[in-house]
């Protein structure tokens, strides 16, 4: 009964590690630290933004993709070098946290997102709907992705998908 409430309670201690860790995330972006980002991700990552249709139909396309650490350098590059963009406010919203499997230092878990836009002469409005799903290792830097697909549920992707999800 001991291994059973010891076991309880270190989940209970790594879902509110995997909190704190899913909204440092949200406020690096939403902070536009960009920058700072890329430090959430091991330098093996693969980071892919992708509809649930595609998801679904196990096709691979999504419209950001990234298949390492140095593709996230680049893509923080564009946006800050090459980019013309009008200014705009994102706040990330974060929910639903979840542990789907622990196998060692490996976390497979899941996480709903809303993301909201607001420019300065428009009303707020939702920008992107959807699920993070996640493989997280364990690191001597604490929680880092190996993967996320960030699994989007629009219809409709608005022509503003510029900053990561």
């Amino acid at each position: 009964m001991n291994a059973v409430l010891e076991a309880d309670t270190q989940v209970s201690a790594l879902r509110t590690t995997l909190r704190d860790f899913y909204d440092d995330y949200g406020t690096c972006l939403d902070e536009f630290r960009l920058e700072d980002w890329v430090n959430f991700f091991t330098d093996d990552c693969h980071y892919r933004v992708i509809s649930r249709e595609n998801m679904q139909a196990n096709l691979p396309l999504g419209l950001i993709y990234c298949m390492n650490k140095n593709m996230l350098v680049d893509r923080v590059t564009a946006i800050h070098e090459t980019t013309m963009y009008e200014p705009r406010m994102l706040r990330h919203f974060i929910s639903g946290v979840h542990i789907n499997s622990i196998e060692g230092d490996v976390i497979k878990s899941q996480a709903n997102f809303m993301i909201t836009e607001a420019l300065s002469d428009q009303e707020p409005t939702v920008n992107l709907v959807g699920q993070y799903q996640d493989v997280i290792v364990r690191t001597d830097k604490g929680l880092l992705l190996q993967r996320r697909d960030c699994v989007y549920d629009n219809y409709r992707i608005r022509n503003s998908m510029i900053v990561p999800v």
